[in-house]
């Protein structure tokens, strides 16, 4: 028999998901600029996946310091987790900057039908797996990632933009699962990274002796 209505527990609301997110930051003047304080405040526990998302944004747009400007913001994230922070901390000089809303929507077109087929599997879940302490460890090395964004590694923006997406929404849509599938990527790509990095200094070495 079905609990009187009166003592049936609250259910907890959902909170808003990315695509409402970025829609909510789009509505209004182009031309202004977002601040990374307004960017998060009011996420809470979300607001290192939103950091991330934005960090991101320049990985995706086709200039040559795409990465150069990416990738720190990237490692500062990473140091903060794996120092445990349960927020991100900004200088106030990074703060009181940030990205326009036109370079918002630029992105946001470029993302947008990717983030309509991953809302179908993406939700809340396994959200044991974002609190643990092990867990922001884990994350914040595979986030070193941005160490590699930063480098003018000919072709490499968008894929490891991509994986540092992945991180940001597993973290802005408490979804578990999806961080454990972040994690196995992004070692992945950390570790194909360094075998062909070595492999192409095997390769030039004997040309560096004799140049040298």
């Amino acid at each position: 028999m079905p609990a009187p209505e009166s003592t049936r527990a609250p259910r907890r609301a959902r909170e808003a998901g990315t695509r409402a997110i970025l829609d909510g930051l789009l509505d209004g003047d182009h031309a202004q600029t977002l601040t990374f304080h307004d960017l998060l405040s009011g996420l809470g526990k979300r607001a290192f996946g939103m950091l991330l998302f934005v960090s991101a944004l320049p990985a995706f747009i086709p200039i040559p310091v795409g990465g150069a400007l990416s990738g720190p913001l990237v490692v500062l994230i990473a140091v903060q987790l794996l120092a445990g922070l349960r927020r991100p901390w900004l200088p106030g000089f990074i703060a009181r900057r940030g990205p326009k809303r036109q370079a918002l929507a630029r992105f946001d077109r470029i993302v947008d039908p990717w983030l309509k087929r991953l809302e179908r599997v993406v939700k809340p879940r396994m959200r044991s797996v974002l609190d643990h302490r092990l867990a922001s460890v884990c994350t914040g090395l595979l986030l070193l990632l941005g160490v590699l964004l930063s480098l003018p590694i000919p072709f490499t923006n968008y894929v490891f933009g991509t994986i540092i997406l992945l991180y940001a929404l597993a973290l802005l849509e408490r979804d578990g699962a999806l961080m454990l599938a972040a994690w196995v990527i992004g070692a992945v790509a950390l570790g194909t990274t360094a075998a062909l990095s070595g492999g192409l200094l095997a390769m030039l070495q004997p040309w560096l002796q004799r140049l040298f």
